[in-house]
């Protein structure tokens, strides 16, 4: 920090000739700006400013280092602009990490209108169902479901939450019947979601009343759409988040089962590290797909 103040006040001094101006310009006392100027000489072992009671001017060795001092000087206040803007204008790559099924659904859809109204930034999406380390993954920004995270360094911001449907198409339901209990489950061909909270138990609620309902599969995936894509098959009954199979159920593709019956509420929140100024581009697409999300009646996801 002392070596380029050293600089500054040089290169002011040599601009304005004069020291008590520049020491004005830079906001110190005449006794500091002499002292950083004496400093850098010394540190130099050159004289750079030749002074006498009326005027000062240039040696030749002040003359060559003002040159490269002001390249120097301009370089870092471009690169100092630089990094403002990318703060306050968002431009550069932003890297988004989410589940598949949030991917298709809530993303893909909107990055048209979001790149329209901010041309300089370009997205780049992870599809994953594991949750990566943003700094490890260069990640900026990410979809996550769990309630908090472990480390304090990231902030979370509420997106919304989805109910847990059970459902089957209207073919599966014709050949096997529709459950109309929770205990029928059991007879039943089940598409499971392996990544969930203990996956082959079932919590439901109805008021007061709850039941825990173990269930085989005759299908578990790791990824919301392949069990979407069985269900629609015919292949069996899902356990899905609203939000993925919300368009299927009101065009009539899935039949919501037991809808007098609850499954846990999944909650969805924006996740990213905890920063003094985060980055604009950050800001810009939480708060675009919050605002998407919330006025979307069929996203199937409620703040």
């Amino acid at each position: 920090m002392d070596r380029l103040t050293q600089i500054e006040v040089f290169a002011r001094t040599a601009e304005l000739l004069s020291l008590s101006r520049a020491a004005e310009s830079l906001g110190m006392s005449v006794a500091a700006a002499s002292r950083h100027l004496a400093g850098l000489e010394e540190r130099l072992g050159a004289r750079l400013i030749e002074r006498n009671t009326r005027r000062l001017w240039l040696t030749e060795a002040g003359t060559e280092f003002l040159q490269r001092s002001r390249q120097l000087l301009d370089d870092l206040s471009e690169a100092e602009d630089a990094v403002a803007e990318r703060v306050v204008a968002p431009q550069g790559l932003l890297r988004v990490t989410s589940s598949l099924s949030f991917a298709m659904l809530r993303i893909a859809p909107i990055l048209p209108e979001f790149l329209s109204l901010y041309p300089r930034l370009s997205v780049q999406i992870a599809v994953s169902n594991r949750y990566f380390d943003f700094i490890e993954s260069g990640i900026d920004l990410a979809i996550r479901t769990r309630e908090f995270e472990p480390d304090s360094s990231i902030v979370v911001r509420k997106l919304g939450s989805t109910p847990r449907l059970l459902a089957a198409s209207p073919a599966y339901l014709a050949r096997r019947g529709t459950p109309l209990q929770p205990g029928d489950l059991a007879g039943h061909d089940m598409l499971v979601y392996n990544l969930a909270n203990d996956p082959f138990t079932l919590n439901l609620r109805r008021g007061d009343a709850s039941e825990r309902i173990r269930i085989t599969s005759v299908l578990d995936s790791n990824d919301g759409q392949v069990i979407r894509q069985a269900a629609l098959a015919d292949m069996g009954i899902l356990i899905q988040p609203l939000y993925i199979i919300y368009r299927d159920i009101e065009e009539g593709r899935l039949v919501a089962l037991l809808r007098d019956w609850e499954l846990p509420i999944l909650n969805m929140n924006i996740a990213y590290q905890n920063r003094a100024r985060p980055p604009a581009k950050i800001k810009a697409f939480a708060d675009f797909l919050i605002g998407k999300v919330r006025a979307d009646a069929m996203s199937g996801i409620r703040y």
